[in-house]
């Protein structure tokens, strides 16, 4: 069974950083693209931050040059660091497993998400 858990959320000033973990069990990372998602009140799932099996990454326009997205093979674990956050970065954030680029319907597996609230 495909477990994905999601920690490190919380509220935060603007400018301010958090780093996002995704402990993964049943799923062996380094085997596939994982990425970041959002969702805020009253909006659709956004694409945050994807990492593919080759390494490379893609990021939403609006977090580029602030949100960085690696992973730890040995641990299993996806990370998403953040930093210069703003109130727009207001969330619930999953991790997922099994999927291309950003577009959350090709994602097989996903955790639970973890809040993030981005004060002005």
């Amino acid at each position: 069974r495909v477990q994905l858990v999601e920690s490190g959320g919380g509220s935060v000033q603007a400018g301010g950083s958090l780093r996002l973990s995704c402990a993964a069990s049943g799923i062996t990372l380094s085997r596939f693209s994982m990425g970041w998602f959002r969702q805020a009140p009253g909006k659709e799932d956004e694409g945050v931050a994807a990492i593919h099996t080759d390494g490379s990454t893609t990021f939403a326009d609006s977090v580029k040059d602030r949100f960085t997205i690696s992973k730890d093979n040995a641990k299993n674990t996806l990370f998403l660091q953040m930093n210069s956050l703003r109130p727009g970065d207001t969330g619930l954030y999953y991790c997922a497993a099994d999927g291309r680029l950003l577009v959350p319907p090709s994602y097989h597996y996903w955790g639970q998400g973890t809040q993030v609230t981005v004060s002005a």
